[in-house]
């Protein structure tokens, strides 16, 4: 049997942009044999900011993979295989087992998410991605009773990967979530942006994204995701836990420990625009500030 492709799972030509989609009305198209159904509809998430450009997104980035500078994952990103593509998934899971791509995102319906995003180094973007809900993946493979966290590891392949010849991470990259951070609504698996598949400099062909989190929390092209009863060691806190905490909640009124976090510089916005508050949970409180009642968010950080 022919391995299902990136064509086969999400046609280019069955992506709309935003302002068709809102003229539709919220009809469904169907996309493919890998796919039931896309919802031609914007998240009820989505903010009403304007986008980042789609070069803004995919030239100024952090994958540290493939190097350190900014530029370097757009420089170097095209040597990367992504199909074929799985994704393990086990643990504290039901139907524990490695997945090829086309059965992770098969029966997920997607959705145009544009949400903000706040990197740690205090520059912003807005960026409109195309993904799915974590939890639908994870009540399809069934998390057992004991399991309270979610582990993600991304891809190891230095040979196309320059950035892993340094050693100063160990690899893989490694990042985590309580359970029900994973759970949320607001918490998805991106396969795409601006209505094209998940360019490679973004963390193709699957990642996560959790907007009211520092942008490191959103590991990228991911290839195993594990239940677990036990906080998961991530790259940062594990490099410089002084500085990177588990949790990573966006939060202006707690510092980095050597630059401010109540402002932030977006991406875009030229010379002299100046900076713009940071917002509490990068705007999603809201939403998202529940789930961490009686928390001491300047502890947990």
């Amino acid at each position: 049997m022919r391995r299902l492709t990136w064509s086969d799972v999400t046609p280019k030509q069955l992506w709309l942009n935003r302002r068709q989609i809102i003229a539709g009305g919220g009809a469904a198209l169907m996309a493919g044999p890998a796919l039931a159904r896309i919802k031609a509809a914007p998240s009820r998430y989505s903010t009403d900011a304007t986008p980042n450009t789609f070069e803004e997104i995919t030239s100024y980035n952090n994958f540290y993979e493939f190097g350190t500078g900014k530029d370097d994952p757009k420089r170097y990103a095209g040597a990367l295989t992504t199909d074929p593509w799985s994704v393990v998934i086990d643990g504290l899971v039901e139907r524990p087992g490695t997945y090829d791509l086309a059965d992770v995102v098969k029966g997920q319906p997607l959705e145009e998410q544009i949400y903000r995003f706040r990197c740690v180094e205090a520059w912003s973007m807005v960026i409109p991605w195309i993904g799915f809900e974590l939890a639908g993946l994870l009540n399809r493979v069934g998390v057992q009773s004991g399991a309270k966290f979610v582990a993600f590891e991304a891809l190891v392949r230095p040979e196309e990967m320059p950035g892993q010849s340094s050693r100063f991470i160990n690899w893989p990259y490694r990042e985590g979530l309580r359970l029900d951070e994973a759970m949320h609504p607001l918490t998805i698996l991106a396969t795409g942006l601006y209505g094209e598949e998940m360019p490679k400099q973004n963390g193709a062909p699957i990642r996560l994204v959790v907007p009211w989190k520092y942008g490191f929390k959103s590991i990228k092209s991911i290839v195993r995701i594990s239940l677990t009863d036990r906080m998961p060691p991530t790259t940062w806190n594990m490099l410089q836990p002084q500085e990177y905490g588990f949790y990573a909640n966006v939060n202006p009124k707690v510092d980095h420990p050597r630059w401010s976090q109540a402002s932030e510089r977006r991406v875009g916005a030229g010379l002299f625009a100046g900076r713009q508050d940071t917002l509490m949970f990068n705007g999603y409180e809201a939403e998202v500030a529940g789930l961490y009642a009686g928390q001491d968010l300047a502890v947990d950080y």
